[in-house]
């Protein structure tokens, strides 16, 4: 089954497998997208974009163009049996760094996106056709429209070796879009943009209504792609510049024009799923330990210093804003890479990709917002994290934002000091207390000999009558060759609580900041 968003987006993994058989032709086929013929010069670029997102704003919202009734009351099982052919990716025969295949519309994707490429500075549309498709045992290939439009793309380069061109982003569903490194396999999705996420009266759900590939050179290592976004508040131009590798990485650079009022703008936001994890204290019958696709959002402020905030499946809506001025950056982080954490050899939870966002200029002042959903399994997407600017968003207003996403396994520099491997809490042995034991890891922790003292400092959200603080040590762990922080809290009132920790020696800062909230 697909995972699906809680807060009503949805963005599937198509599994590519053989095709099963092509459907009987309707009428003539449109040229497939890998023999498009070349265009004469022109001057399509990015600014052009921005002007088509200008003039967009200018007008009343028109909602995008939908796909039959019909089609998108089909089910999941025919939805996924609905393949694009690999003989009409876009660029096949080319001999470029990148091939494209696009997504039917149907089920979950009812709304359809224009697409088009850019070559030699001319803007030219790929057209849609139902002989590029593979129905396999659907029976009505017959009366899909020959002019039905995409659903979305996904591009493929080889990424491991040079023989194959393996999936490496997806645009699919609104303003979603997903990738991965090498070794990785998909896990959480990335947003254009959010739109009053969280709020009492409803989420916004920005969608792109037309994409254009700028065709590569034979030697380019990226791939640029503009996007036009567009809502009933708010429309966009973006660009995308996207490099396969150990680690991929999406350039993003975005011109945002307000049509009304918005409450809460969330730039760069993510999507994830936790079930359940080392923390959680809510019982699930699953044999796994652990399943989710995130473990922690990672904040790195402009001071130098570094948040990790551990996620979980709350038992009410949970809504947390960490202050951030100019962030240096952030990300919904994937920490445990142990098999043993998951045991699952379907999902391969391990190897789910962090996704991590670094503004390329100052954003001002802002907070980063988590919000967390609960759930009961594992399809939903439940976990939303973005950076909000502080000062109102004013109708008429254009905006600009350019930051670096990076899709990567484990990074010893985020951060470079001590990190938190695991957060783990019981009940203690205090009566009205919760324990925690927080294992910190890194090469400078682990120099540090077992006989030397190493200190923590805990806090509690700066008001000490909410709580105490009790049987607090911190010991070296000879299995990590790290150190574990243990303490245990007892609230003196019903309101959350949030802790923070982290480690030092001799007044020097050794570890990145533990942020917590308690509810208890």
């Amino acid at each position: 089954m697909p995972r699906t968003s809680l807060a009503l987006a949805t963005l599937a993994l198509v599994i590519a497998v053989p095709a099963l058989g092509a459907p009987e032709r309707t009428k003539p086929a449109a040229k497939p997208p890998s023999t498009l013929p070349k265009p004469p010069a022109g001057h399509f670029d990015f600014a052009t974009v921005v002007k088509k997102a200008e003039k967009l704003a200018a007008r009343g919202f028109q909602d995008l163009p939908m796909a039959p009734d019909w089609l998108v009351g089909i089910s999941y099982d025919q939805w996924r049996d609905i393949r694009f052919k690999a003989d009409q990716a876009l660029w096949r025969d080319a001999k470029l760094p990148v091939q494209v295949q696009f997504f039917h519309p149907g089920l979950f994707y009812s709304r359809t996106v224009k697409v088009n490429v850019v070559r030699d500075g001319h803007s030219t549309a790929v057209p849609f056709s139902p002989n590029a498709f593979d129905y396999g045992r659907n029976d009505f290939a017959s009366k899909v429209p020959q002019n039905l439009g995409f659903a979305g793309f996904r591009v493929h380069a080889p990424i491991k070796t040079q023989d194959y061109y393996d999936e490496v982003i997806v645009f699919l569903g609104a303003s979603y879009f997903r990738s991965l490194g090498r070794d990785q396999v998909f896990g959480l999705s990335a947003r254009a943009l959010a739109v009053d996420t969280a709020e009492s009266w409803g989420e916004e759900f920005p969608a792109f209504r037309e994409f254009w590939l700028v065709e590569p050179k034979p030697g380019d290592k990226s791939l640029t792609i503009y996007g036009l976004l567009d809502s009933l508040r708010v429309t966009g131009a973006y660009k995308f510049v996207v490099t396969p590798g150990e680690q991929t990485t999406t350039g993003v650079d975005s011109h945002l024009f307000v049509r009304k009022e918005i409450a809460k703008l969330g730039i760069a936001p993510m999507t994830s799923m936790f079930f359940h994890g080392e923390n959680t204290a809510r019982w699930f019958n699953d044999f796994r330990p652990e399943v989710h696709d995130s473990d922690g959002l990672v904040v790195a402020f402009k001071s130098g210093e570094w948040l990790w905030r551990p996620l979980d499946n709350p038992k009410t809506l949970s809504l947390s804003g960490l202050g951030v001025e100019d962030p240096a950056g952030f990300g919904l982080v994937q920490r445990d890479r142990d098999f043993a954490s998951y045991q699952d050899l379907e999902t391969l939870a391990e190897r789910r990709p962090s996704a991590w966002i670094e503004p390329k200029a100052a954003w001002g002042k802002g907070r980063v917002e988590l919000v967390e959903i609960p759930t009961n399994n594992e399809l939903n997407d439940n976990v939303v994290a973005y950076w909000v600017p502080e000062r109102k968003i004013q109708p008429g207003e254009p905006l600009a934002f350019a930051y670096t996403m990076s899709w990567y396994g484990d990074d010893a520099a985020r951060p470079a000091a001590g990190r938190v491997l695991a957060t783990r809490r019981d009940g203690g042995t205090i009566e009205g207390a919760q324990r925690f034991v927080i294992d910190f890891v890194g090469k400078q922790l682990a120099a540090i000999p077992a006989d030397q003292v190493v200190r923590a400092v805990v806090t509690i959200g700066g008001a000490e009558v909410a709580g105490e603080i009790l049987d607090q040590h911190v010991v070296k762990n000879p299995h990590t060759n790290g150190w574990r922080l243990t303490f245990q809290v007892r609230p003196k009132q019903r309101e959350p609580l949030e802790l923070r920790a982290y480690l030092d020696q001799g007044n020097t800062v050794l570890s990145e900041t533990w942020s917590y909230a308690l509810h208890p």
